[in-house]
């Protein structure tokens, strides 16, 4: 059965092409190639880890949109339907990902084999241990799962479950502004019955293989989830930078109003409570057990400036949104909800630079200083990247409307008031 006509606010044709396509691009190379130069002057390991910082990122943002696309099929959601295409759109973005993830595994296929994650090269020297990976018992432990073929067939498979689910949403949703059959609202349920999981574990086999195997002697059952808060914090918060841009070039106007703005504060707010909750609780069961094995990943990171930027985020990414994100007006202030969304989006940023960075050290063991050339680079990274998400985002804008305005429940959505 078809649905038969969308509301007559609905915009019936693709929205205009957006400004800053090309420029989107042209950041996106400049920052890719700024930071291929600082290969050549800071050395493949340091750039390579910041590297990751910036595509860990990136990824986060995208799993999170993944992540909202499906959790909407899954509970009907009608508030959120406005708002979805966006989100899908976006989602072109992970087979961009893949592509520039590449170079992390083709120069650990070709190069130093410890270039960023040292479990790849027997020979590497434990500091402050004084032993290698190979004579090391930990890691025989893991061998079977901490190798190279181990972690690029992983890799390959997380990409390839989000780009396969991706295309399946994007396919359903936007067929269904041609045809308005219901179907496709049904498949994008059963979509997100099995995507659901999926994404789970793949974005905490991610999270383990990429971030946390760096320092494969630490244990944590918690880490998945921590990344997980960080994608549905990253997701909530572009997306509110893409409703205020929409919302500014007048595409918006009558159809995103107050309560839609409320709803999606909600969410930040409930999901800053989260992210506390589970690094608070990850930091506290380590603390309180004091196990060498565990506590050594928090006093590297209580070593230098370090410490500092560990309070900038028990201040920062948790009470400082959290308090804001308290305030009614706060939360259905386009100009204010902007602000504090990008906040939230720096702060995650640094939240993985306090989560990967370390892992570059000097010749006693030591991490090297937050305020360093991995820093510069990990920024250069995340631009370079960002710049071509954000030109794969707006590439798709213009291929379908700009709401899915033969969904099912958009009527719905466009009269939503709580």
């Amino acid at each position: 059965m078809s649905n038969p006509a969308a509301p007559a606010s609905a915009p019936a044709s693709p929205p205009a092409t957006p400004g800053g396509t090309g420029t989107a691009l042209r950041i996106g190379i400049a920052g890719i190639a700024a930071t291929a130069v600082g290969g050549w002057i800071s050395g493949a390991h340091i750039v390579a880890t910041s590297w990751l910082v910036g595509i860990s990122f990136w990824t986060a943002i995208a799993i999170g949109m993944l992540l909202l696309v499906l959790i909407h099929h899954i509970f009907d959601a009608m508030w959120s339907t406005v708002i979805r295409r966006q989100f899908e759109h976006a989602l072109a973005a992970f087979k961009w990902l893949a592509l520039l993830f590449l170079p992390l595994l083709l120069v650990t296929w070709f190069g130093h084999r410890d270039t960023i994650w040292p479990w790849m090269n027997p020979g590497h020297l434990m500091l402050p241990k004084g032993v290698t990976v190979g004579q090391d018992m930990v890691y025989a432990k893991k061998s079977g799962f901490l190798n190279l073929r181990a972690l690029s067939i992983a890799t390959a498979a997380f990409f390839a479950v989000w780009v396969w689910l991706s295309a399946r949403l994007r396919k359903a949703s936007f067929t269904q502004d041609s045809d308005g059959d219901r179907k496709w609202t049904l498949q994008s349920r059963v979509t997100a019955g099995f995507g659901l999981p999926l994404v789970a574990l793949t974005l905490t086999f991610a999270a383990v293989y990429w971030i946390k195997s760096l320092e494969y002697h630490w244990f944590s059952t918690m880490y998945g989830v921590w990344y997980f808060a960080n994608c549905m914090r990253g997701a909530y918060s572009f997306g509110v930078l893409i409703m205020v841009w929409l919302l500014n070039r007048g595409d918006y106007r009558g159809i995103i109003h107050e309560d839609t703005w409320h709803s999606i504060g909600k969410m930040m707010l409930a999901f800053t409570v989260f992210w506390g909750y589970i690094s608070f609780s990850q930091y506290f069961l380590i603390w309180n057990a004091d196990v060498p094995e565990e506590t050594f990943w928090y006093n590297l990171r209580e070593y230098g400036d370090w410490k500092w930027v560990g309070m900038v985020l028990v201040f920062g990414h948790f009470l400082l949104p959290f308090l804001a994100l308290l305030s009614y007006r706060y939360k259905v202030t386009p100009r204010i909800i902007r602000r504090i969304a990008l906040w939230i989006l720096g702060v995650i940023f640094i939240d993985l630079c306090w989560n990967i960075l370390p892992a570059v050290k000097d010749g006693v063991g030591n991490p090297l200083p937050f305020f360093s050339l991995g820093l510069l680079w990990a920024v250069t990274s995340a631009v370079g990247i960002g710049g071509i998400c954000i030109w794969a985002y707006l590439r798709s804008f213009t291929t379908t409307k700009l709401i899915p305005i033969r969904d099912p429940r958009i009527g719905e959505c466009l009269t939503h008031h709580e």
